[in-house]
């Protein structure tokens, strides 16, 4: 039994990790939306904690236990200087689509993309990190986990929504047109 001859030819061969997804009419500025909604839910819960931790009274009297220091930052501050240069990049250079000069000039958008998600996940990973050393580990109560939690859910929220924009920045406009003469 033979295989279909197809057309092959190796030096065409050009895998795109990036299809072009069609979300309707609206879908993309939906999807804006959404990944606006997300960073800013991100960012609100960590300000939130670090703001409650700045006033936290506990009942029995003293000062609390712990409050959000710098070390809760440095996460964060990762995670969003991951997320500017992820949303940097321009879409069309990372596909290597024809009009953007060499081929290293791909490969250098293709690397900071890959730095700008590995911040992102660095951040991530930190934000657990703290959570665990800083909060877990040292059995304080549930109320002063908070913070950890809220350090770890602004980092998540962070990757998902630099994911969603970048998804929906590489999804059919509205008005993208292909004029071809």
């Amino acid at each position: 039994m033979s295989l279909p001859h197809h057309d092959y030819d190796p030096r065409r061969v050009c895998i795109n990790p990036f299809p072009k997804v069609d979300f309707g009419k609206h879908g993309r500025v939906v999807g804006i939306y959404a990944a606006g909604a997300l960073f800013a839910i991100a960012n609100w819960l960590f300000i939130d904690a670090a703001i409650y931790s700045a006033h936290a009274k506990i009942p029995w009297g003293g000062d609390p236990p712990v409050h959000v220091t710098f070390v809760d930052w440095v996460p964060g501050i990762c995670s969003l200087i991951g997320y500017l240069v992820v949303c940097i990049i321009d879409k069309d250079r990372v596909r290597g689509e024809e009009g953007f000069g060499d081929s290293r000039a791909v490969w250098r958008a293709r690397l900071v993309l890959f730095v700008g998600f590995a911040l992102m996940a660095g951040g991530l990973a930190g934000s657990v990190t703290v959570l665990v050393l800083k909060y877990i580990l040292n059995a304080y109560a549930e109320i002063f986990k908070y913070y950890g939690y809220a350090n770890v859910s602004q980092n998540a929220l962070l990757m998902l929504s630099a994911i969603v924009l970048w998804i929906t920045q590489s999804a059919k406009g509205e008005y993208e047109y292909n004029l071809t003469l």
